[in-house]
């Protein structure tokens, strides 16, 4: 199963939505946001994978450029 999130910067923390999935988490750091994503999307999936399914996170993020 693929799990797809939006990750995004607020201006003071990492924020972290599922996209068809109802979940929400938040980091410090980008690194404490990937944490808290893997955290909540095994317990959000928890029965499916006790069935013995798969769990890969795809992050999804904008990044702002200036030139």
């Amino acid at each position: 199963m693929l799990v797809k999130v939006e990750a995004y910067y607020d201006g003071e923390y990492w924020c972290g939505r599922g996209i068809g999935a109802d979940f929400f988490t938040q980091g410090a750091t980008l690194d404490d946001l990937l944490e808290n994503v893997k955290e909540v999307a095994l317990l959000h999936f928890e029965d499916q994978l006790e069935k013995g399914e798969a769990l890969s996170i795809l992050l999804l993020s904008e990044a702002e450029v200036r030139v």
